[in-house]
């Protein structure tokens, strides 16, 4: 079996192999499509495909949508090339369960692809065409936070910005330059309105994506390439809005395990593959079954029926609190001290560490004990029912094939949201935290982790993190089994309100943390040694 439009016409076998294929007509949705497109996608990756992608296959399932979704790809041309095209826009969607089954089907939402920049001029030409079209209500974004990044440490504008500023809207390279130029292209042609959506896992996604698209628009305007009627346009939330989103689904890389199941059932060509960009991609992607997507209901030009296919409609606040909650209390926090610990205690699948009777005591200590009393409570998902599904469901399910290392990864720009608000909380409330024991004993963790050694005592390689030169050099002349090595290296981390949004030793946690650390720096097995101790296991 191939997974191509001809090769879904056998239909027997892919029933056979119990893989759902769409009830709709491909051709006939391609076709609405081009007529009359809705929706447009920037950023073309796993997340995107299965469930931007499955949310758009529900709602053509449901006869709610008649066209599908067009995706465009901005800085990774290979998956267009050999994942997108090969396959005729079609996606493999593994949904991996905890007991083991899997459900498979064919999504046929994905109507056209396009690689968007200077060198591809016949795609600019299509997609202006799309773009000024009035019926297109939605374009939405999965690029990564560090895609709405303009500028970087030195407040100066990254060189691909500065050239696409230079350069003007024709010339656009990056993302966000690129659906600038596309929205002037709309605002030229019949400023139609539209909403942005970014539909990245990032604090006020929203607030980001409109920041710097119209700070594009303004430096092209000074230039003389936009008018500043065109800025205007940009800033009426009646005309373009820019939603404020949550997301959430872990869709880790492709599972040899899933490719080995669908090769053994017939289905040929289906071996991930390492793009130029280092994205490890696959035909099929394989995520686990939870997924959530809250969206600020503000579409002024109009929306298909979202909720149908799950998705909650709310307010900018509510989106907020929801976004808070995750990401202060109930997922992140607990991901990112598997992740640290994780690495220090030789794990290489966070599930394994759900096994862990120390790990799973301090994820439940950081969450349901520590992080409850003052969550933020959306009123439209249960903190205490998302939680539990966390630490029963989510993380433990071994068919998710995601790493501690993978979840390390830029620690240091997410400890001061994921702890550091926790934190303050209990400051305004209590006075200080000293009633914490499990987040200062994940934020030891994090900066034990920083050393690279491991609870054995050998070394191993850190996770990418922009700030790792300047942690490490913080942390140099540490050695582990040599206690009289630390002479308070760790105060400048743990003052610095630049990562933490608070000074600890203020908070009235400094010294706990240190002395955790401490004792987690006595020799190998110390790390074991000090979680025994703190989590009384």
């Amino acid at each position: 079996m191939n997974l191509t439009l001809e090769g879904i016409q056998k239909k027997e076998d892919w029933g056979n192999a119990n893989i759902a294929l769409p009830p709709y007509s491909i051709k006939e949705i391609r076709k609405n499509t081009k007529e009359k497109p809705i929706w447009i996608h920037f950023g073309v990756g796993n997340i995107f495909r299965i469930f931007i992608g499955g949310i758009v296959d529900t709602l053509l399932s449901k006869k709610e949508m008649c066209s599908g979704i067009i995706c465009a790809e901005t800085f990774d041309f290979d998956i267009i090339d050999k994942i997108y095209k090969p396959y005729d826009n079609l996606v493999l969607s593994v949904t991996l369960k905890i007991d083991g089954s899997t459900d498979k089907k064919v999504l046929g939402s994905l109507s056209e692809s396009y690689k968007l920049g200077p060198d591809f001029t016949k795609e600019w030409h299509c997609m202006k065409k799309i773009f000024i079209n009035p019926s297109l209500q939605i374009i939405s974004l999965t690029i990564t936070e560090k895609g709405y990044l303009l500028k970087g440490s030195d407040s100066c504008y990254l060189p691909s910005i500065q050239a696409d500023i230079n350069n003007g809207p024709q010339k656009s390279s990056s993302a966000i330059a690129i659906v600038c130029a596309l929205l002037h292209e709309r605002y030229k042609a019949n400023q139609t309105p539209i909403a942005v959506v970014s539909m990245d896992n990032c604090s006020h996604n929203g607030e980001k994506l409109q920041t710097s698209i119209v700070t594009i628009a303004k430096e092209w305007s000074k230039r003389g390439f936009v008018d500043k009627s065109f800025i205007s346009y940009l800033s009426n939330e009646r005309q373009v809005s820019f939603p404020w989103s949550m997301i959430d689904k872990i869709t880790p890389r492709p599972s040899d395990s899933v490719y080995k199941d669908l090769k053994k059932s017939g289905i040929e060509n289906m071996k991930p593959i390492i793009t130029s960009k280092k994205t490890y991609i696959a035909p099929f992607v394989n995520a686990e079954a939870p997924q959530y997507l809250v969206l600020e209901d503000k579409f002024p030009n109009g929306r298909p029926p979202l909720e149908k296919a799950g998705i909650y409609l709310t307010d900018k606040e509510t989106v907020t609190k929801v976004e808070r909650m995750k990401v202060t209390t109930c997922l992140n926090p607990l991901h990112t001290a598997l992740a640290v610990y994780g690495c220090l205690l030789g794990y290489t699948l966070i599930a394994d560490e759900m096994k862990d009777l120390e790990l799973n005591r301090l994820i439940y200590e950081i969450g349901p004990l520590e992080g409850m009393p003052v969550v933020t409570n959306p009123g439209i998902l249960s903190p205490s029912a998302f939680v539990e599904e966390i630490i029963h469901i989510r993380f433990p399910n071994p068919f998710i094939p995601d790493t501690p290392q993978r979840i390390a990864t830029d620690t240091s720009q997410k400890v001061g949201i994921r702890y550091g608000e926790t934190i303050k909380a209990y400051v305004e409330r209590y006075g200080n935290a000293q009633k914490l024991t499990a987040i200062p004993l994940a934020i030891a963790g994090w900066c034990r982790y920083l050393i690279g050694i491991d609870d054995d005592g050998n070394s191993f390689e850190l996770s990418p993190n922009p700030l790792l030169p300047k942690l490490t050099q913080s942390l140099k002349g540490i050695e582990i089994g040599n206690q009289n090595s630390y002479s308070r290296q760790l105060k400048n981390i743990l003052s610095d309100p630049n990562i933490f949004g608070i000074n600890l030793y203020e908070a009235g946690i400094g010294e706990k943390i240190e002395k955790m650390f401490l004792e987690e720096i006595s020799g190998v097995g110390a790390v074991r040694k000090t979680l025994k101790k703190y989590l009384n296991t």
